[in-house]
């Protein structure tokens, strides 16, 4: 086998590693139902996953600043009374991915715009968690307000580092265009799957495309 490319592999959730859309989606039509909103159309709740929950309901359901902090409180306490592994899929073929990467002593962490108390929750639920060396997903700040890509990519390399981890090469996969656009400011290369949620053209600014589990672990376990 070559060397593998990357010292270590940072991974997004939601998209990437879990399908968590059978849960999220009814409770975004209750948030919203909550705020007077219209219900929306089914074809594009899809993009509420993924990125910061405060920003879609800022951007996508045009909300106020103040009221998309509520909405995500509210949408953080239908999660919580749902149970966060509640209606979560992990993605076929990915545990397997998962558990060739530690075989081969590439050390993994997870860098995750979903809280990370939900990360370690659906981690744990799936048995998981011991393919990773670090958990990493968005904490909030005083005001409530989750982290966004680039803070939670910052905070998984720096656990990592701590860990005694080599972090001079490593890539992210992820499923969407803020995976790419927040890793760009730390030079972190992302390998984008389309088993996920993004839509056409998310995938620009990445370094390759996959469409399997068997395809990704080809780049990242090369053999000669």
């Amino acid at each position: 086998m070559s060397v593998p490319p990357y010292t270590c592999i940072l991974w997004d959730v939601d998209g990437t590693i879990a399908d968590a859309s059978a849960g999220i989606l009814p409770r975004l039509i209750e948030v919203f139902t909550a705020f007077g909103l219209p219900e929306p159309d089914p074809a594009t709740l899809s993009r509420w996953i993924g990125p910061p929950m405060f920003d879609s309901f800022r951007d996508l359901a045009g909300l106020s600043e103040d009221d998309a902090h509520r909405a995500v409180r509210e949408y953080r306490r239908l999660a919580a009374r749902d149970g966060y592994a509640a209606s979560v899929r992990i993605y076929p073929g990915v545990p397997e991915a998962l558990r060739a990467v530690k075989d081969a002593g590439i050390p993994q962490a997870t860098a995750s715009s979903k809280p990370e108390n939900q990360v370690l929750a659906i981690l744990e639920h799936y048995d998981l968690i011991d393919d990773f060396v670090i958990v990493a997903g968005a904490l909030p700040d005083a005001a409530g307000l989750h982290d966004g890509k680039e803070s939670v990519l910052r905070r998984a390399v720096q656990r990592l580092a701590d860990a005694g981890v080599d972090v001079s090469r490593p890539v992210l996969i992820g499923d969407r265009l803020h995976d790419i656009e927040g890793a760009k400011p730390l030079g972190i290369p992302v390998i984008f799957v389309t088993w996920g949620f993004g839509e056409p053209g998310e995938s620009a600014g990445s370094v390759a495309e996959v469409a399997t589990p068997e395809e990704l672990l080809r780049l990242l376990l090369p053999r000669d």
